[in-house]
């Protein structure tokens, strides 16, 4: 069975730090091009970042100089860390596995929540 299951998230202050894991089972996470979106109330899904197989890292705008993303194919698991959290980074994060066309599966996302 396939899966993707978020942890980590919570609630946390303005300029605190949270690590967001996401573990892979029924599937070769080191084949498939990874990535970490999320979805605030009201906004569309947006992506924070992405990596593909080869280690190459994008890390969007917003994010670059706070979150790093990484993965760890031989535990199956996709990271997210987040430095300088800002009330804005409020969301449900998700983290997704995509191999196109055939493959692209999702997380059940995690609660964000940056608030003092």
């Amino acid at each position: 069975q396939v899966q993707l299951v978020e942890s980590g998230g919570g609630l946390v202050q303005p300029g605190g730090s949270l690590r967001l894991s996401c573990a892979a089972s029924g599937f070769n996470l080191g084949r498939f091009y990874l990535r970490w979106l999320r979805q605030a109330p009201g906004k569309e899904r947006e992506l924070v970042a992405s990596i593909a197989s080869t280690g190459v890292a994008y890390t969007s705008d917003f994010a670059k100089g706070r979150f790093t993303i990484s993965r760890d194919n031989d535990k199956y698991t996709l990271y997210l860390q987040m430095n300088n959290l800002k009330p804005e980074d409020t969301a449900v994060y998700y983290c997704n596995a995509r191999m196109m066309p055939q493959f692209d599966y999702w997380g059940q996302g995690i609660q964000v929540t940056v608030s003092s």
